[in-house]
């Protein structure tokens, strides 16, 4: 079991948030608190194995407390704040707490959260969940295409449930498919509308018309195209799909972000990160071009930054942990 205290100085949110917990059969509530005075208290009694914390406190500021936990005591903790503001979550991170997660908004807390904030604790406690399903995610760009026959060198017949950007003229996606297909030991398929993911595929975004998503729920992932316009300057989209992956899969999801023009999927990444998903980012030795890597690097998106020939294997330890 994780042990899981809560600290926020709103009875109703406590209770939201500790209902929404308790859904996971691993984890265990063992009190909450609503003050920095009675949090202390109840970290003491209990000996939590992760906090989440609320940053608007009666008696302390949050990020002092966090900076006060971080260095006398460390334990993981999991920002949980009314606060979207990127800048906010930075600065969380930076102090070390282990993940972000913005309440939802106008009310609707157990309806919204679909698993998100119990996969955030989960990964806090070190119990990877990415191995349940050890779904992958790929975004790339320019010299991608050799990225990609490379990386997939690494991939085994029986590789997790792969999904991938590449930044390509639609024309050549289907020839892209069947040439890494016939080199690779995974299948390698163009992606179609509502197709279920399974191990040992591998799915390419396959039209300039559609976005590449990740849907569906643990045990039942699936491929969806979405029709909608561009974004971060491309169709599909690398920050599209690891968004989608964020908000679908937190804790459980790899994403990885390789060589490329522009900052496509660094935002997607940061996402990622924040919803306790592993993230990785080429190094800018083994990168054609260190724009899309570089950027997710900039914003402490990438928690691993790696050169090519070390992803496939980390990818998969990952998996396997």
């Amino acid at each position: 079991m994780i042990r899981v205290a809560i600290i926020d100085d709103s009875p109703t949110m406590r209770a939201l948030i500790s209902a929404v917990l308790r859904r996971d059969p691993l984890i265990e509530v063992v009190g909450a608190a609503g003050s920095i005075s009675e949090a202390r208290a109840l970290i003491r009694a209990t000996n939590p194995d992760v906090v989440t914390l609320d940053l608007e406190l009666p008696d302390m500021d949050g990020f002092e407390f966090l900076e006060k936990l971080m260095r006398l005591r460390p334990l993981p903790v999991i920002v949980v704040s009314s606060h979207s503001n990127p800048e906010i979550a930075d600065e969380a991170m930076r102090m070390g707490a282990a993940s972000y997660y913005t309440k939802p908004v106008n009310g609707g807390f157990l309806d919204c959260d679909e698993g998100r904030l119990a996969g955030l604790v989960r990964r806090a406690a070190g119990v990877n969940t990415a191995a349940r399903p050890g779904l992958i995610a790929i975004g790339a760009s320019t010299g991608g295409i050799e990225a990609l026959d490379a990386l997939l060198a690494g991939f085994p017949a029986d590789c997790p449930p792969t999904l991938i950007v590449q930044h390509t003229q639609e024309r050549y996606v289907a020839g892209l498919a069947q040439l890494l297909d016939s080199r690779h030991r995974p299948r390698v398929v163009a992606a179609t509308a509502d197709a279920p993911l399974r191990r040992g595929t591998v799915v390419l975004a396959a039209s300039n018309d559609a976005h590449l998503l990740l849907g569906g729920q643990p045990g039942d992932f699936r491929a969806r195209l979405r029709p909608t316009p561009p974004e971060s300057g491309h169709r599909p989209s690398v920050d599209v799909l690891f968004q989608s992956v964020a908000a679908a899969a937190p804790g459980a999801a790899i994403g990885v972000l390789l060589t490329g023009m522009g900052s496509d999927g660094a935002h997607g990444l940061l996402a990622m990160r924040r919803a306790g998903c592993t993230t990785v980012a080429q190094d800018e030795h083994s990168s054609t071009v260190y724009g899309m890597p570089r950027a997710a690097a900039e914003l402490g998106a990438a928690e691993h930054i790696l050169p090519l020939d070390r992803i496939a294997a980390h990818v998969l330890m990952a998996c396997a942990t």
